[in-house]
């Protein structure tokens, strides 16, 4: 495996035939959200917990830890797909990053929770580099992943039918991961033993993801991949000359985020406000992910009738009403509690499907209209910002949290709270993701990207024998 600088100008895109991919394809490729769910969920359901609860560490402090290394990955994951971008290798130019780096973060992972320090300030800070290490692993693993179904195939509604596998995977993984985790913190003993089992147990099924991606696409096509943009700041040109992947990129940074806090506050919801700290958080993040694995064929059914952005549209608000109905939960019985989180977990999966179905449209009405295939630039800023979003949703729970008055332990338990810290528990849980989803939607106002408008630009582009056009260059 090389990467090779970039050469002469590009031929021009070639994509594959409008044909639909084999289901062994489908399969495998979904695979990877094992490692993509369990990095993305476990992390944001159980780190800042865990820092505050058992190693003794500040709110606020703790949200900075939690929020330092993802933000290192926002600078990283454009390099990674650059690198990615570049590379020449037998099994191609994004699979061997699925096998390095997915393994790399399994064991990474692990290291998080190996708690070599008990508590106090040495505690907090192998944390955070631990948890740096893991993040870089992953950008090397996830942006590849992601750049994937840009260069598998060009059919529209294809990649809507990839995504919907990918999807139905990683609402399993996330429900597996995010569900079983705490249970195994528990059934380990609870504390600094329970979380280094714990660590085990996901770090396993990253490998069994990383694995299961490398070898299920092995018989995939891989599109054509041409030279990449050759710094930051020409990617993020790349990016702003297109329309729809920005309106679209901004929008989904900012409902991740909204997404990180409901994932961020299970565990201190179910202990502070619904009293019930050993199945609580199990149940609440069940309700919340298990409809995915229900609903996502109804999605992609509706994205194919309204069009993709109308559905994400309905997805979110879906996601946002519950998120805003849950201010009423101590007042309600716990059965409507956790309904009100399946609904919630409903809107989440459509927000899931169509914004990740969304993406590789975005590259390929990018590939039409300036001639050059360059999935990495944008995966790797789509993770980024993701990346990102996901970082933001912790640290402003933990911000909510040290406002409010939050109380940390270092006995594996959470201490006794004010009815003002328990406030900022429901808010930060309800009115605050609320607030990410909704306030989001206004962007995508503008996004215009429909099957017929990128079928015309690719028709178009295909017409006009010219040489690559420069990046930014719009077809008339």
């Amino acid at each position: 495996m090389i990467a090779q600088p970039a050469g002469a100008p590009s031929p021009g895109p070639r994509p594959g035939p409008r044909t639909a991919l084999p289901r062994r394809v489908h399969v495998g490729y979904a695979l990877g959200s094992l490692a993509t769910g369990a990095f993305g969920t476990v992390p944001g359901l159980l780190l800042l917990p865990y820092l505050t609860d058992t190693l003794g560490v500040a709110a606020g402090v703790a949200a900075l830890l939690v929020l330092l290394p993802k933000a290192w990955d926002v600078l990283l994951n454009p390099v990674a797909g650059r690198i990615s971008d570049r590379t020449r290798s037998r099994w191609g130019a994004r699979r061997p990053y699925l096998l390095g780096g997915g393994l790399g973060l399994a064991v990474l992972f692990a290291a998080i929770f190996a708690a070599p320090f008990r508590s106090g300030p040495a505690a907090g800070a192998y944390v955070a580099v631990a948890f740096l290490a893991a993040a870089s692993a992953f950008a090397f693993f996830q942006v590849p992943y992601v750049a994937m179904p840009a260069e598998v195939t060009n059919d529209y509604q294809e990649r809507t039918r990839l995504m919907g596998w990918r999807i139905a995977l990683l609402a399993l993984a996330i429900l597996v991961s995010g569900a079983v985790a705490p249970l195994v913190v528990t059934a380990g003993g609870g504390g600094v033993a329970g979380h280094r089992w714990m660590g085990l147990f996901v770090a396993a099924l990253i490998a069994v993801g990383a694995l299961g991606a490398f070898l299920g696409t092995r018989s995939a096509p891989s599109g054509q991949v041409g030279e990449s943009e050759p710094s930051l700041r020409a990617q993020f040109a790349v990016a702003a000359g297109n329309r729809p992947f920005r309106l679209l990129l901004i929008c989904f940074v900012i409902q991740s985020a909204g997404v990180a806090t409901i994932l961020a506050g299970v565990k201190y919801f179910s202990e502070q406000i619904m009293r019930d700290p050993e199945l609580g958080p199990t149940l609440a993040f069940a309700c919340f992910v298990g409809p995915a694995l229900l609903v996502t064929p109804v999605w992609t059914r509706a994205g194919a009738r309204l069009g993709k952005p109308r559905a994400f549209v309905l997805a979110s608000l879906l996601f946002a009403g519950g998120a805003a109905a849950l201010v009423a939960a101590p007042v309600l019985p716990a059965p409507a509690v956790y309904a009100v989180i399946a609904v919630i977990g409903c809107g989440y999966a459509g927000q899931q499907v169509f914004a990740l179905a969304m993406l590789p449209d975005c590259i390929a009405y990018d590939t039409a209209r300036t001639g050059r295939r360059q999935a990495g630039v944008f995966t790797g800023l789509w993770t980024a910002g993701e990346t990102l979003g996901l970082a933001l949703g912790p640290g402003l729970y933990g911000l909510v949290l040290q406002i409010a008055g939050y109380a940390s332990s270092s006995t594996g338990s959470a201490a006794a709270q004010s009815d003002t810290a328990r406030m900022g528990v429901l808010l930060g849980f309800s009115v605050l993701p609320a607030v990410l989803v909704g306030c989001a939607l206004p962007l995508l106002r503008g996004y215009d990207l429909t099957a017929e408008r990128l079928h015309a630009v690719e028709r178009s582009s295909t017409t006009m024998s010219t040489p690559a056009r420069p990046a930014g260059t719009e077809v008339p």
